[in-house]
């Protein structure tokens, strides 16, 4: 059975551009043309399309996924145990959490004293203040991190709170958009990465397009930082980072 790129569109939860966009890098082309010229996809290219929406959803880069999808010795079985296992591993990691805020609930209704154990033990080895240690190892002598420096030691509890509430207001924006299906390098998705981009120059030090891209690539390589955009919504951190690279290249 044949489909038109608005029947896949519907079907599949993505916008005709998102699947316009997969045709011009080679991700997802359809298997035949109509009459008329328009695309046309058959089941086939509804099974790739569905491992890209797993592999999407589970934070992987358009590159990467082309990359898996492309190796011969992954067949359609192995592609779906593989999501089945990182799903697992996150759905563990999120009922692990659940758990644990649960317990400290009924504590708290019940008056129980929590040992320090029992209060951090879900948290394993991360420990969110190594930040600022390795903010310092990694940019203690530059000018942007003096900068920071002299910016935060000013800032009040007001600012705080407005810091706070702009950052949330444009994870929900980013959230919202991804969520859409609007790829990583559309208008829309660059105007986000620059606002990001803008609220750490307006917030902390100029964060320049070279220096936002190294940060685009450290959300990726360190977990910590990872973690921290994975627990907005799981896929941003690969989905900002793209956006960031696509924002500075746009405007190179």
């Amino acid at each position: 059975m044949a489909y038109t790129v608005g029947q896949v569109a519907r079907l599949a939860g993505v916008t005709v551009r998102t699947l316009h966009h997969y045709d011009e890098i080679g991700l997802l082309s359809s298997s035949g043309r109509s009459g008329t010229g328009y695309r046309r996809y058959d089941d086939a290219d509804l099974e790739r399309l569905q491992h890209i929406r797993y592999y999407r959803e589970l934070g992987f880069p358009l590159e990467e996924i082309a990359a898996i999808l492309g190796d011969p010795a992954s067949g359609p079985t192995a592609h779906l145990r593989r999501q089945h296992e990182l799903l697992t591993v996150r759905i563990k990691r999120l009922q692990e959490m659940v758990t644990a805020i649960e317990f400290a609930m009924e504590a708290s209704k019940m008056n129980i004293q929590l040992t320090p154990e029992e209060r951090f033990e879900v948290f394993g080895d991360v420990d969110p203040d190594a930040h600022a240690e390795e903010a310092e190892r990694r940019w203690g002598g530059s000018e942007a991190y003096r900068e920071s420096n002299r910016r935060v030691s000013r800032y009040t509890k007001e600012d705080w709170l407005r810091i706070k509430a702009e950052n949330e207001d444009w994870g929900r924006r980013i959230v919202a958009l991804m969520s859409s299906g609007a790829p990583a390098d559309s208008p829309e998705a660059m105007e986000l990465a620059e606002e990001h981009r803008q609220l750490i120059s307006r917030s902390f030090y100029e964060c320049s397009y070279e220096i936002h891209t190294g940060l685009a690539d450290m959300y990726l390589a360190d977990e910590r930082f990872t973690a921290h955009y994975e627990a907005i919504a799981p896929g941003l951190t690969a989905y900002l980072s793209e956006a960031i690279h696509a924002n500075a290249i746009s405007r190179a």
